[in-house]
């Protein structure tokens, strides 16, 4: 057998490779080795996470012109990605499956051997003249049932700069563990720049994920939904390996809601990108535990959850102080934060929807930017990205939720799922049971895609939990596992639907306010915890008024009215059932052998709105239920 350790000793300073002698696991050496020899660097830099170690790579970002500080508030960069750069790649973002297995045909993949040779040419020599950056992290906390270790080896320092914000150190975590221990896999170029240190060659941008290995491939790209590893791509690994050892892996936000009397409930949430997933896991006076991805187990029949991650990659457009002043305050603040694909002028960044007048010249993702500047295809050039985001540690918040860094993780009280529904579901409803609830909330979410995935906006699809271009094992298997992971609980979490878009059908104007969710998000808590009663529909458990008002009142000194809550909570029959339609539709079409179970709940939905249908019309009040 190869001594990979050895052969890394001529390709790495003493010091260098004394840090990776440290780490007793030959998978490890392989991986750094293998990397090396692909890539061909210059150099190899293994960071220790020590405090002058991880200022080096700091430095080094704003050094090599990935990242600028060229802003008047201190620890604030900023960082351009490439036009053909600003999002998750869907159509070059593929599953390596070996011959002889199949994944649904609603996956992106290809065949793995095929899938190696291609990406294996494209990061031939693609770190000449570079420096390799070796970062070891874990995802979830240290020392937990939760912790998986991940490694990445890249030739952007933007990127190994921004893992240091978004996930916890773990080289002390590889120096301790075992010569077996299985880590998550990364490799990462950048690929070829221009002189605005922007990957260039967008054509040849490709992310495989080779899950026989557990390992992520990633060139020619930049954007950090792309190129690290540990974010979406890491969790079409975990999502197998959740699957094999009966776990979820999830697109979730985790907030803790405080009651009265100290008493705090969690409750996790799945939502498309640009959905309100984290303005809801950052509500004023909440706490957040994590706004993008959790791993939820079973341990002694109680549903537990971490926050894989420790920092936030956010996107930023539309935050302002009134509706977003947590978050709007630290971003305003200084601290270490990178911006990217924002608009720089006089010194400060400007996105889109912060609520003041924008410059109209200054620099953006596309280099000198002006008011009126149109891209190769006659489209005009907006100031800032609709995509450009912020990324910032997690415990630089005010509410970061002090279990954090729990080991054991949170209890989870409830599930939300939410995704942009103009025309069906209420803005908040209660699932029968945990089957109902995951079926008709979270396996039928149906959302208009937005512009956080490329050549997707204004189109709507199913999206099965949030989570669908990210699942890694047939769709069948995938639900199958969640409505079992419920029945073996011994507590289980009440599952809602929530929906911050529903519109009136005759004018178009949007029911819910920005706000509104502060109230839905509080009505769960009480309903967790026994203390409200609910109305029966036919497509869940809705809210009564009298139980809405004062909180309404309470919490955003706000009026409500009858008329709004009738608006907002009236059942509408006939796009429920239509919405229905779409939903089976795309399961006969995509996930043939789709368990029994699913089928059951979604007979029994449709049958309640036609008997609802025929017995009061088209449109039910919540009044009608009520008698």
């Amino acid at each position: 057998m190869k001594n990979y350790l050895a052969a890394l000793q001529a390709k790495t300073s003493n010091n260098d490779y004394e840090k990776l002698a440290a780490i007793k696991n030959t998978g490890v050496h392989k991986a750094v080795y293998e990397s090396a020899e692909l890539c061909n660097p210059d150099n190899i830099f293994v960071c220790s996470d020590t405090p002058d170690e991880v200022a080096y790579i700091r430095n080094m970002a704003i050094v090599s012109g990935e990242e600028s500080a060229a802003l008047a508030l201190p620890g604030h960069t900023f960082h351009f990605d490439g036009p053909h750069d600003q999002g998750r790649d869907r159509a070059v973002t593929k599953l390596l499956v070996p011959k002889g297995e199949s994944l649904n045909e609603a996956l992106n993949q290809i065949e793995r051997e095929e899938g190696l040779t291609e990406v294996h040419g494209l990061c031939k020599d693609a770190m000449e003249g570079r420096t390799m950056i070796v970062r070891f992290l874990t995802l979830g906390p240290i020392d937990s049932e939760f912790t998986i270790f991940c490694l990445e080896c890249t030739d952007s320092w933007y990127v190994a700069h921004s893992v240091d914000l978004l996930y916890r150190k773990g080289y002390e975590a590889f120096r301790k563990a075992g010569t077996g221990t299985e880590f998550f896999n990364t490799l990462h170029s950048a690929g070829k720049l221009n002189d605005n240190m922007v990957s260039v060659n967008h054509e040849k941008k490709r992310i495989y994920i080779d899950y026989t290995t557990n390992t992520v491939y990633s060139i020619n790209n930049q954007y950090a939904g792309n190129s690290i590893g540990f974010k979406k791509l890491a969790l079409r690994l975990a999502i197998r390996k959740a699957h094999k050892e009966g776990w979820l892996a999830e697109h979730f936000m985790i907030m803790g809601v405080n009651g009265p009397d100290g008493r705090k409930t969690y409750i996790a949430g799945a939502f498309p990108s640009a959905c309100g997933k984290t303005s809801t896991a950052m509500l004023p006076g909440e706490n957040i535990l994590a706004d993008d991805i959790g791993y939820v187990r079973n341990i002694d029949g109680v549903c537990r959850a971490v926050n894989i991650e420790s920092g936030i990659f956010g996107i930023i457009q539309d935050i302002n102080p009134k509706d977003d002043p947590v978050i709007h305050e630290i971003l305003t603040s200084p601290g270490e934060i990178i911006f990217t694909n924002i608009l720089v002028k006089d010194a400060r960044p400007w996105w889109l929807g912060m609520d003041v007048d924008l410059p109209e010249t200054g620099v953006n993702f596309t280099g000198e930017w002006f008011k009126g500047k149109t891209d190769e295809k006659g489209a005009e050039v907006p100031p800032a990205h609709k995509n450009a985001r912020y990324t910032i540690a997690q415990k630089v918040l005010a509410n970061c939720d002090p279990e954090l860094d729990n080991p054991k993780g949170v209890e989870l009280g409830g599930i939300l799922y939410g995704g942009r529904d103009y025309r069906s579901y209420v803005p908040v409803q209660q699932g029968f049971d945990w089957e109902h609830g995951i079926v008709c909330y979270g396996a039928a979410l149906e959302t208009e895609t937005t512009f956080a995935t490329i050549d997707a906006e204004g189109t709507h699809e199913i999206n099965i939990m949030s989570i669908q271009d990210f699942i890694s094992i047939p769709l069948e298997k995938y639900l199958h596992n969640y409505l079992q992971f419920g029945k073996k609980l011994d507590k289980t979490p009440l599952v809602f639907g929530v929906n911050y878009f529903l519109k009136d059908l005759k004018t178009g104007e949007y029911l819910n306010g920005h706000q509104d969710k502060h109230v839905w998000v509080k009505w769960m808590e009480m309903r967790i915890n026994n203390d409200v009663e609910a109305i029966k529909s036919p497509t869940g458990w809705i809210p009564k008024y009298e139980d809405l008002q004062p909180l309404f009142r309470e919490i955003l000194d706000k009026e409500y009215t009858k008329e709004d809550y009738i608006k907002q909570f009236t059942i509408r029959v006939s796009e429920n059932l239509a919405k229905l339609n779409r939903v089976e539709a795309f399961y006969h079409e995509n996930i043939p052998d789709l368990t029994s179970e699913v089928w059951r709940v979604l007979k029994e939905q449709r049958e309640r709105l036609v008997k609802a249908g025929e017995k009061n019309g088209d449109y039910i009040s919540p009044e009608t239920l009520m008698k």
